[in-house]
């Protein structure tokens, strides 16, 4: 059963502020006058600061940007105000509008950003003024910059999306209130052994991740940033299995069915959980590219304090980026089939499922995803360039075979990871059949599975490090 609420709005009217007419040439020099003093003023601290060399400091490069964004920010609200001031017409276009949002949110989160830069900068220079020039350096800065803007850009897409679903000409509402999971075998004989198999793969990846974070936080020799963000990525891995593998275990033999609410919790998480993977591997290789390309300025790059934020980064934006595909989704209306050809919620297979318009969700895919996915698979590409470049100037093959060693393992996982992603969603809707689903276990629960054996058995300080454990456990066993 649909429902349809049709809605002919076209334009809106800006009522403005509670002015009388004998007042609005006042207001109107009022504001004519903060106007130019805002744009003259910023563009002048623009000016100078590009100019004099003196002020090309970090304080001063947050600043100027800080500058060129309020002109922005007074510029998409001032000049229709000033408008609407001298005219009776005091409508805006329905197109008008939700890009005045856009742009409204965007530079009052870019400014939000950018003080908090400039007030980590003054923490840095006050409390830790030997360390600033190294902390605050010209990367770090246009990193703070470039995050501020993404950020910014991500949280105005996400609202505005949202408010052009509500006032979108054909606001439908579903009638689904839970779907089918069909899983990977409808066939009854089938259920048993896959249902054997998937915990077994469960349990062992449960085991070996725990394994590998107890080795790291309890022996000495592995703590160091490589192995901190490892401990981080098999927690991250332990969550991603444990959102997708119990539900697919109780498909198997009962219940194939999962409410509407826990559908869209479980695909909030997958995608959330997925993309802390994908930093996090980005991260581990910019780890190994300091390491090997920059050894001299290792221990100061990677300071405890820049893999805490990293790490922090790593967590924090996957899920900005999942809440706004979740939301999108959650627009959609779901009136005719509620079968899901797959084992888990995932956002193709469910858009297959929308009767109401998913443009928005395909644009969106295909561009914010896209770049969510494919920089981090850059900066890894990046970073293991610059490596091999630096590993082969070594004159010594023993020299070249203990660089390459350190990194053999994360390239293993970044290949069977980034592999299969790429080749599940990196192509349109209409090319998305139930093939896929082999290469959605690859990296959801394979990947998952696999990343301990591979870092352990390649690894000599983590095998030491488990060697260690297991000592530990078997002596507390005996004297106990």
């Amino acid at each position: 059963m649909r429902k349809e609420n049709q809605s002919s709005v076209s334009e809106f009217l800006l009522l403005g502020l509670p002015i009388r007419p004998e007042q609005q040439g006042v207001f109107f020099a009022l504001f004519v006058g903060m106007y130019l003093t805002t744009v003259l003023g910023n563009l002048l601290i623009i000016l100078l600061i590009r100019l004099d060399s003196h002020l090309h400091t970090p304080m001063y490069f947050f600043l100027s940007h800080l500058a060129f964004t309020d002109v922005s920010f007074s510029s998409v609200t001032v000049p229709k105000m000033l408008m609407n001031m001298h005219t009776k017409y005091k409508s805006i276009p329905y197109a008008g509008c939700i890009s005045q949002t856009y742009f409204f949110i965007f530079c009052a989160d870019l400014d939000s950003f950018l003080i908090t830069s400039m007030a980590y900068d003054r923490y840095v220079a006050i409390c830790h003024p030997l360390h600033y020039t190294i902390i605050m350096s010209q990367r770090i800065c246009v990193m703070l910059v470039v995050g501020s803007w993404v950020i910014a850009c991500a949280c105005a897409l996400m609202h505005t999306l949202l408010l052009a679903r509500l006032l979108s000409p054909f606001n439908q509402s579903s009638s689904v209130s839970e779907f089918i999971l069909l899983g990977l075998s409808s066939r009854p004989e089938d259920q048993k052994p896959l249902f054997i198999l998937f915990l077994t793969m469960y349990l062992v990846t449960i085991t070996g991740n725990l394994l590998i974070i107890l080795a790291i936080h309890s022996d000495p020799q592995l703590q160091t940033p490589m192995y901190f963000f490892l401990s981080f990525l098999s927690f991250t891995d332990i969550c991603f299995t444990t959102t997708i593998v119990p539900r697919m275990l109780v498909s198997f033999l009962s219940e194939k069915t999962i409410s509407y609410a826990g559908c869209l919790t479980q695909m909030y998480f997958i995608y959330a959980l997925g993309n802390t993977d994908s930093c996090l591997l980005a991260v581990m290789a910019f780890d190994r590219y300091v390491a090997i390309c920059d050894p001299f300025h290792y221990v100061t790059t990677m300071n405890h304090r820049r893999c805490v934020l990293l790490v922090a980064f790593s967590c924090s934006l996957p899920h900005l980026h999942s809440l706004l595909h979740t939301m999108l989704l959650n627009s959609l209306t779901f009136c005719d089939s509620n079968v899901i050809h797959h084992f888990l919620c995932d956002i193709n297979p469910m858009m297959k499922l929308s009767c109401s318009s998913i443009f928005v969700n395909e644009i969106v895919i295909m561009s914010e995803s896209s770049v969510v996915l494919v920089t981090p698979f850059l900066c890894i590409t990046f970073s293991y360039i610059r490596i091999l470049i630096t590993v082969l100037k070594i004159p010594s093959a023993a020299g070249k075979r203990k660089a390459f060693s350190t990194c053999g393992s994360h390239l293993t996982v970044v290949t069977l990871f980034y592999g299969s992603i790429f080749y599940v969603y990196l192509q349109p809707l209409s090319n998305y059949t139930e093939k896929e689903q082999i290469a959605t276990i690859v990296y959801t629960v394979l990947s998952s599975m696999l990343n301990p054996f591979i870092y352990s058995l390649r690894n000599k300080d983590l095998k030491q490090g488990l060697r260690k454990l297991m000592g530990r456990r078997k002596f507390q066993a005996a004297s106990s």
